[in-house]
Order: C-alpha cells, then sequence, then structure tokens
C-alpha cells in the first residue's frame, strides 16, 4: 500500500489507519532533526537586536550548558524561542507545544510563561505591564521561570558572549525528541529540577 484507499476519515478501515500509524511514527522520529533544520529560520525572524534570534537561542542554550542545566533545560533553552517564526505574538505557547510531549512538565511551563516573565525588563518601555508575571506567583515553578529568564534569556543578546554552535546541541535534541510522547516518567508532573548544577558546571567549563 503507497495510500490509503478512503477520502474521507469515517470511511477508513483497519488496514488503512494501521498503515497511517506506521507512517506518522517513522515521520515523527525525525522531529528533532526537523526543528535543528528551522532553527536556521530564525535569522529572517525578528531583526534589530545586536545578535540574530538563533544567536539569542544559541546564547541560552550554551549559558543553560555551562549552568550545569540538564538536556530537557538545555533543549528548552535552545527552543524557547522557535515560535518567533511563525506565531510572533504567543511564540512561548507555540514553543511550549512543541516540547510539552517530550520534556517535563516543569520545563513546558517555564518556557510557555517566559513571555509574561520577560515583560518585567521591557514592558515598562512601552506601555505594558512589567508585573505580569505576578498572575503566577505562588505557583510550583513560579521561581523556575523567573532565574530561567534571569540567568539565560533577557542577558543573551551579547554580541561578544561566545556561544556553542547548533551541532553542538544536536546529540541533545535528538535525544529529546526520541522519547516516547507524553510518558510520564519524562513528563514527572510536579516535580522539580534546579536550573542549575554547580557541580556539574565546573566540569563543563574546565
Amino acid at each position: 500500500m503507497e495510500k490509503v484507499k478512503f477520502r474521507a476519515m469515517k470511511d477508513g478501515d483497519r488496514e488503512g489507519y494501521e498503515f497511517l500509524t506506521e507512517h506518522e511514527i517513522e515521520y515523527a522520529a525525525k522531529t528533532g532533526e526537523r526543528l535543528l533544520s528551522a532553527m536556521v529560520d530564525l535569522d529572517k525572524s525578528l531583526s534589530g537586536y545586536q545578535v540574530t534570534r538563533l544567536g539569542h537561542s544559541l546564547q541560552a542554550a550554551t549559558r543553560a550548558w555551562r549552568d550545569g542545566a540538564d538536556v530537557d533545560w538545555v533543549v528548552s533553552a535552545l527552543l524557547h524561542d522557535i515560535g518567533d517564526i511563525y506565531a510572533p505574538y504567543n511564540h512561548d505557547e507555540y514553543a511550549a507545544a512543541i516540547l510539552k510531549p517530550f520534556v517535563r512538565e516543569q520545563c513546558a511551563w517555564v518556557v510557555e510563561k517566559h513571555g509574561d516573565f520577560q515583560k518585567l525588563y521591557y514592558a515598562q518601555h512601552v506601555g505594558g505591564n512589567p508585573h505580569a508575571r505576578d498572575a503566577y506567583k505562588g505557583h510550583a515553578y513560579y521561581d523556575d521561570c523567573a532565574t530561567f529568564c534571569e540567568r539565560w534569556d533577557q542577558n543573551s543578546f551579547d554580541p561578544d558572549y561566545p556561544h556553542e554552535d547548533i551541532e553542538f546541541f544536536r546529540d541533545q535534541v535528538e535525544q529529546v525528541f526520541a522519547r516516547k510522547a507524553y510518558d510520564p516518567a519524562v513528563i514527572r508532573a510536579g516535580e522539580r529540577v534546579e536550573l542549575t548544577d554547580p557541580t556539574l558546571a565546573k566540569e563543563r567549563n574546565t
């Protein structure tokens, strides 16, 4: 079979849907590879900063890695702004939707909310609310998002910061997106992992 027989979903049969499921699994297995290719398009997104959006993303991921962050945090830092390409007004939600099936709930939540947390640094200059993050006070991951923005995001627009290139992160991205989607052992709902690991950071920076 090269294509299913049906033209309307309600007319499909078991053979057809099993065939499609095989194709879906094969396609999904290459998600990490496609995302790495898409990252290059960040250079075509928002301009005006001293670094490109790809450069910003690589800086954020490099800072995370050098802080001793685990693979979920590093990949989340790398992809946190990938939504800028297609969803500039809700880029944080877009990126979180991509990550959500494959990383800890903690990381997906931080990526989803980081846009509001970032307003602390600039909203007062454009008529916005710099305290938008206050809506999430008391949330289990509030401090994690604040730390994510302070240590890895808001400061990653520096043209002099020596960051790793996209290939450096390839294995980590492919590792994350090779996971079984929505695996409870991966999602670890309600669990927190520190963003930084001083011991690992020392090893990575020597």
